[in-house]
């Protein structure tokens, strides 16, 4: 109700979980899968290389080609993933380069006669107490009327966030288990909170969360494989009460 929307749905686009090796088909593809959604903000919700490449000069090289590709007509924020997978000194140039506006535990007011938002980004450090106390201050800072937007690599802070009474929550980190059985779904999602916010949308109170299966694969010595598990880019459109939803092509969420 409190997006006005004049103009259409506002059109948030989400990339997960890079996990970037080298560039394959899947990466090429990407930049021109972005372009055509038309994304009015886009957001990276952290995991830009895989962890056993998280120090590779040619990963890193190809991380930021990609990301200089990735093109939107609108604002694009970037938060941290995981601090064993993300290296901050070595991916911030890199991210600051493909001018991706970086929220380590801040916020930013984007306002427009379409929408107002108060869009947070928390950086993970898998201590939830702190994290929490660090959104608490953020919703507590958010502009009166704002629409909140959580951005935070893993869906741990859900409960938080819905007794906090954010508006929508954008996540990632659970690749959505990867390897995923018919009728179970998850065998394994890294989360705190297991299957509970494996993949997919959730809704507790008037807080939305999405949780991305992400886009690339878990390193180390796991298989590069998705059993069940589609790589999914995430387009999650905000209708207003009196919005036209928007006619798009290419591949959605």
């Amino acid at each position: 109700p409190r997006l006005a929307n004049p103009g259409g749905p506002l059109r948030v686009v989400q990339l997960s979980d890079l996990h970037v090796e080298r560039l394959t088909r899947r990466e090429m593809a990407l930049p021109g899968t972005v372009a055509g959604l038309d994304a009015d903000v886009m957001v990276l919700t952290g995991d830009y290389l895989n962890t056993t490449y998280n120090q590779d000069p040619q990963a890193l090289a190809d991380l930021e080609e990609l990301l200089l590709q990735l093109e939107t007509p609108g604002k694009r924020y970037a938060i941290w993933g995981s601090p064993e997978v993300d290296r901050t000194d070595l991916l911030r140039p890199i991210l600051e380069a493909a001018g991706l506006c970086l929220l380590e535990d801040r916020g930013v007011e984007l306002k427009t006669d379409r929408y107002h938002l108060w869009i947070m980004g928390i950086t993970c450090s898998h201590d939830l107490a702190g994290d929490a106390g660090r959104l608490r201050r953020l919703v507590a800072e958010a502009p009166p009327g704002a629409l909140t937007v959580l951005l935070y690599h893993t869906p741990d802070l859900m409960p938080e966030a819905a007794a906090l009474g954010v508006d929508l929550y954008l996540a990632g980190h659970t690749h959505g288990g990867q390897w995923r059985l018919p009728g179970l779904g998850a065998i394994v999602t890294s989360s705190r909170y297991g299957k509970r916010y494996e993949a997919g949308h959730y809704r507790e109170g008037n807080t939305h969360l999405y949780v991305s299966r992400g886009l690339g694969m878990e390193g180390f010595g796991t298989p590069r494989a998705r059993l069940f598990c589609r790589p999914e880019l995430v387009v999650v459109d905000l209708a207003g009460t009196d919005s036209t939803p928007r006619s798009h092509s290419g591949p959605g969420a």
